[in-house]
């Protein structure tokens, strides 16, 4: 084939978008109910390599998947929520798909293409994305004028797993709730899950029944909170028939506000919401269990991720003896289990690793600026969605300590307002840039470890863009600042340079 009839190919393979979003999790089917209802004239296109939407929700599939935050604040902002507070994936999943087939979405998302390159040129004003199909090994190519990344935070093809001695050795299997299979038997074997998170917290008490044993293997003891999964408020809104679409913005704004005072506590008096956090377990394990030992983290509260146990039922677990909680180190897997540092063995059939994500910083994408290499850890972030040299891209990254849509939202609004500024102004290209007043400007990570340090950050700091100390130039933990900030961000401030 000629060369001429070689490009002639390619480019009848390249599609156009005004915006490609990558991504049909939370994020990315929210950008997309923005994008249709706010640009009805742009073209979009969402991206994404799962064989359906979701993200997290469709990746997961272990006994008991659920969410660690309440829905009214995960849920999104133009679509109330009206179950339990604490939901399913399942739950979750219907939600979604409420949204897409109530607002025409379907048409603009696109499963199972796997996005490898990334590559802007100045030159065109564009971004040039390769894919592949994953189901038919089809080589497509993208064009967009605006990138808005929605993949997440973590690798979703595998969990993160630590090498210990031995595992080699073991006689039984060995699983990541991340890639769960769908025909694994742990009906009477006895489980070893190896973890101190969400995960693990959900796992242990949904497959107890089951399992002849089912322990609980942590290094170290995670901060939980138990609860009645339901939400006072809410339920007496509805008994005054109130409409849904009050209920869930009132709730929502309830819970913000009692979250972000809760977060306050948490580092101004950090004893006392420690005393009444383990006071909570102590009320289901009672005062002869040793909480002090397995339930007492060594950080304060909210250094990491606090999960729900609604019902309690980690600790129901537990306390009726189907369930065990060891604290201790591995010393080394063997034939039939786990030998600890402290001399102890643990039996199992089956050892479930739920020790965290795999970090993924964009997606795992390659992605390219004018030919050269994008280091994205020597970027600087700007309100921890746009990044020094990164032509025409926004990504979301939600919160820590509140839900990821909170933040999700937020961003959308955010895009369509700069797109709307690049129409009015006649541009087509915009970035951030630190402007004479940041020159001294010290260079910070992007999250101080000191306020918020889970493992799966802290493997992958280095990959992610620097902060500076200013709020313009931060990753911001703080909501309520945020939600009065964003709108009234100056879109002609020095710091965005159009071209």
């Amino acid at each position: 084939m000629s060369e001429a009839a070689t490009l002639t190919r390619t480019a009848q393979k390249t599609e156009h978008f005004d915006v490609l979003i990558v991504g049909a999790g939370i994020a990315g089917v929210g950008g997309a109910y923005h994008m249709a209802k706010e640009r009805p004239g742009s073209s979009f296109v969402v991206l994404d390599v799962q064989e359906t939407f979701g993200g997290t929700w469709a990746t997961h599939k272990y006994p008991g998947i659920r969410s660690d935050s309440d829905l009214y604040t995960f849920g999104y902002s133009f679509k109330p929520w009206v179950g339990a507070p604490i939901a399913t994936a399942e739950e979750i999943l219907r939600y979604m798909g409420e949204v897409i087939d109530d607002n025409d979405l379907a048409r603009h998302i696109r499963y199972k293409h796997k996005i490898t390159k990334a590559s802007w040129s100045s030159q065109d004003n564009l971004w040039t994305l390769e894919a592949v199909r994953t189901d038919t090994g089809e080589e497509l190519r993208f064009t967009t004028n605006f990138l808005w990344m929605c993949q997440g935070y973590f690798r979703h093809s595998k969990g993160y797993t630590p090498e210990w001695p031995g595992m080699a050795d073991f006689k039984g299997k060995i699983v990541h709730p991340q890639t769960w299979p769908q025909d694994l038997d742990y009906k009477g074997k006895k489980v070893v899950v190896i973890g101190s998170g969400a995960t693990a917290a959900t796992l242990v008490p949904n497959i107890a029944d089951d399992c002849a044993h089912v322990t609980l293997l942590q290094r170290s003891p995670t901060y939980f909170i138990p609860g009645r999964n339901a939400n006072e408020l809410a339920d007496t809104l509805r008994e005054l028939k109130i409409d849904e679409t009050w209920i869930h913005e009132i709730v929502r704004r309830k819970i913000v506000h009692d979250g972000a005072a809760f977060a306050r506590r948490a580092q101004e008096e950090p004893e006392a919401v420690t005393a009444e956090l383990l006071a909570g377990v102590r009320a289901f394990l009672g005062d002869d269990f040793d909480v002090e030992k397995h339930f007492t983290p060594r950080y304060r509260p909210w250094r990491q991720r606090i999960a729900f146990i609604p019902g309690g039922d980690l600790f129901m677990g537990i306390a009726s003896g189907k369930a065990s909680v060891v604290t201790d180190e591995i010393d080394r897997f063997t034939e039939k289990g786990i030998a600890l540092k402290s001399g102890e063995t643990l039996e199992a059939d089956i050892i479930v690793t739920a020790t965290g994500f795999d970090l993924a910083v964009l997606g795992d994408i390659d992605f390219s600026i004018d030919g050269k290499t994008l280091d994205f850890g020597k970027t600087v972030t700007y309100r921890g969605m746009m990044f020094t040299g990164v032509p025409n891209m926004v990504w979301v990254f939600g919160y820590f300590r509140a839900s990821w849509t909170l933040r999700a939202d937020m961003v959308a609004e955010f895009v369509l307002r700069l797109l709307k500024h690049m129409d009015e102004k006649h541009v087509k290209k915009v970035e951030v840039a630190l402007r004479e007043q940041d020159d001294n400007m010290p260079l910070l990570p992007w999250i101080d470890p000191e306020n918020f340090n889970p493992g799966y950050l802290m493997r992958g700091m280095h990959l992610l863009p620097k902060s500076g100390d200013k709020p313009e130039w931060r990753h911001s933990q703080d909501y309520l600042a945020e939600k009065e900030a964003f709108p009234l961000i100056d879109l002609d401030d020095k710091a965005f340079v159009y071209k």
